[in-house]
C-alpha cells in the first residue's frame, strides 16, 4: 500500500488536517495478540522517539487501562482476542485524546477505512512493512500535534471570553453601585490591575466578591 493511500484516507477527516508543528508524542499503547507484531511496532515507536510504550492483547484490557491513564497514540492490530478491533479503535479515537492507527488485512482495508475515517482513525493494510508504518506514524504525529494546537487555541479563546464576561460584570456593578460611567469603571479596573500587578479578571472578581455578596 503506497503512503499516498494512507494520506488520502486520513486527511479526509477535516478536523485532523496536517499541521507543521513540533511532534511531541510521548506515549503509545499497542493492542495486539501477536508478540511478533508488538515487537515490530515497539521498534518503530522507539525510533520515532516515543519513550513510554505499553502493550495489551485485548480491547477489554485496553479499555480498562485507558480509564486509568491517557496515551498519545494507540495502535490496534486487528483482530484482537475479544473483538475485531474496529469498534474499539473508533471509540478510542472519538474521545479526541489519542491518535489511533488500525492495522487490518489488505482485503478488508477499503471497507474498514471507509467505516473508521470519520472518527479520525488512520487505517493501514497488512501485511505490514516498515515504510508504510513509518508514513502512518509520521501522519499520526503531525495530526496529534495539530489537534493539540487547536485544542489549546480553543481553550485560550474560551478563557478570553470568560475573562471579558467577568470584567464586564464588574464594570456593571461599579456603574450601578457607584454611579460610574463605563469609561471610569474600565479605567478603575485597569489601573488597579497595573498597580497591584494583577490581571483585570482578578480585580474584577474581587469587585464582584465585594459588591455582589
Amino acid at each position: 500500500m503506497p503512503p499516498q493511500r494512507i494520506r488520502r484516507h486520513f486527511i479526509r477527516n477535516g478536523t485532523l488536517t496536517l499541521y507543521k508543528g513540533s511532534n511531541t508524542m510521548e506515549s503509545a499503547l499497542i493492542v495486539s495478540c501477536t508478540e511478533k507484531t508488538i515487537a515490530f511496532f515497539t521498534e518503530l515507536l522507539k525510533a520515532a522517539s516515543i519513550g513510554y510504550i505499553a502493550s495489551l492483547p485485548s480491547a477489554g484490557e485496553a479499555r480498562r487501562l485507558l480509564l486509568e491513564r491517557d496515551f498519545d497514540l494507540v495502535i490496534v492490530n486487528a483482530p484482537l482476542q475479544d473483538e475485531n478491533g474496529e469498534s474499539f479503535s473508533r471509540h478510542t479515537a472519538a474521545k479526541g485524546i489519542s491518535q489511533v492507527i488500525l492495522a487490518v488485512k489488505s482485503e478488508h482495508f477499503d471497507a474498514v477505512s471507509a467505516l473508521c475515517e470519520d472518527d479520525g482513525v488512520l487505517t493501514i493494510a497488512k501485511p505490514l512493512n516498515r515504510a508504510d508504518v513509518w508514513s502512518a506514524l509520521t501522519l499520526a504525529k503531525s495530526a496529534w500535534s495539530n489537534r493539540k494546537r487547536i485544542q489549546a487555541e480553543d481553550s485560550n479563546l474560551k478563557q478570553k471570553i470568560e475573562d471579558i464576561r467577568i470584567v464586564d460584570r464588574a464594570k456593571y456593578v461599579l456603574i450601578s453601585r457607584l454611579n460610574m460611567s463605563e469609561k471610569e469603571a474600565h479605567r478603575l479596573i485597569e489601573k488597579q490591575a497595573m498597580d497591584m500587578r494583577s490581571t483585570k479578571r482578578a480585580i474584577a472578581e474581587a469587585i464582584l466578591k465585594t459588591y455582589e455578596n
